[in-house]
């Protein structure tokens, strides 16, 4: 029996983030295969964490730059430990290689977050995105920590090229791995276009992108409205602050809702989801979930990146204001459009996101590099030359700032 240990950048929360259900499906995927879970994580206990004991996965809770998690990674002796976000591999990579050798390593991005702030900083300057916006100290960071680990998953098409194409690393060390879906689990038919109303969107408040949308639905929605006087636009998502509830307008029909306890549901009882997207990166679990109930949605360009290829998207794509309010109002108001557009929601399932097809894909890539562990390092020289310098770095500020709180407590 394999033991894997994930060490979590945050406690998951499925029903909150996207990345909380992407990191639970592949942790589900390992305990399938009949391997010991253990997640850990150095962050507080969270108001939608997931119950990991329910689930047949075991937790702990684990310090930043102590030695005890030394003794605790020493004593649990994973065959795999698997990073969520670079920041996790930063903090503890290389106490694993201290303790665990031999473990393989897995980085799993959940989107390239290079990417994502690099937008933003175009975004807020109001042009496009240049190669100096992308080549920043994050991406450095980040492509360091995808070099340093075994096996990096890429939850987007557009992200592996990318990364291939542009910062040359090598497609041995990457594994595209989309959301996985339980088609089995999909419901065969949901609410008609008649038993449904009113427009949706949802998406953790915290999540910058997700902020920007609802910030940016403001001017959308009132064109809408216009021509639906009678439609409302729910918003959801978990953890909305002051600011957002303020724009609570029942007047206008400008609904925020805040977190909704089965996204599923709110998704299933409306039209249409809106969401657009104009910065960020990986793929849009909202989107994703939209398609599970059969709900058409208008995006952006950037909102569907790395989601199809040459699948019709179901719903409609623009990054022009007008279009987005055309065709919101049309797919609204035409049984007959809104009807064609969610026939595409299965197709695309069916050919992207199958987690029986993805499963196999990855523990045959795990199976693969952990059969030939040593020389898939030996041609990873670049990384192996970031572990050696880096991780030396890394290792000397963590002992100093742990020596340094032992030395408070002592003094207490």
């Amino acid at each position: 029996m394999k033991k894997v240990l994930v060490i979590g950048y945050v406690w998951p929360e499925p029903n909150s983030s996207a990345a909380g259900t992407h990191i639970m499906s592949i942790m589900r995927l390992f305990l399938s295969q009949g391997w010991q879970v253990e997640f850990s994580t150095p962050c507080a206990i969270s108001e939608h964490m997931i119950d990991l004991d329910e689930q047949g996965i075991s937790s702990k809770s684990i310090e930043l730059n102590s030695d005890t998690f030394d003794e605790y990674i020493k004593e649990y002796n994973p065959d795999i430990v698997m990073f969520d976000r670079f920041m996790m591999e930063e903090q503890f990579a290389w106490r694993v290689e201290k303790n665990c050798p031999n473990a393989l390593k897995i980085l799993d991005t959940e989107d390239l977050q290079c990417l994502r702030n690099a937008r933003h900083q175009a975004l807020k300057a109001n042009r496009d995105m240049n190669k100096s916006d992308l080549f920043s100290d994050l991406a450095k960071r980040e492509i360091s920590a995808i070099l340093r680990c075994d096996i990096s998953l890429i939850i987007s098409s557009y992200e592996m090229n990318l990364l291939i194409e542009t910062f040359k690393i090598d497609k041995s060390l990457l594994h595209h791995l989309p959301f996985m879906v339980d088609l089995k689990k999909c419901p065969k038919e949901t609410k008609t276009f008649e038993q449904r109303e009113h427009f949706m969107t949802i998406g953790n408040f915290r999540h910058a992108p997700n902020w920007d949308v609802v910030l940016y639905l403001q001017k959308v929605w009132p064109l809408i409205r216009k021509e639906l006087p009678k439609a409302e636009l729910h918003i959801y998502g978990s953890y909305p602050p002051p600011k957002a509830t303020a724009l609570n307008n029942p007047k206008t029909g400008f609904l925020i809702k805040g977190w909704a306890k089965d996204a599923y549901e709110v998704i299933e009882e409306s039209k249409l989801c809106l969401a657009p997207i104009r910065f960020g990166a990986g793929i849009k679990g909202k989107l994703l979930d939209a398609m599970i109930m059969q709900t058409p949605s208008i995006t952006t360009s950037i909102g569907s990146e790395g989601m199809y290829d040459k699948e019709q998207w179901p719903g409609v794509i623009t990054d022009d204001i007008s279009e987005f309010v055309k065709n919101a109002v049309e797919l609204y108001k035409d049984e007959n459009k809104w009807k064609e557009k969610q026939k595409n929601c299965s197709i695309l399932l069916e050919s992207k996101y199958n987690s029986e097809t993805l499963g196999k894909k990855l523990i045959s890539k795990i199976e693969e590099v952990n059969q030939n562990i040593q020389e898939h390092r030996l041609n990873n020289f670049t990384g192996s030359m970031l572990r050696h310098h880096s991780m030396a770095s890394t290792k000397y500020m963590s002992q100093w700032i742990s020596a340094k709180n032992v030395n408070k407590k002592e003094k207490k």
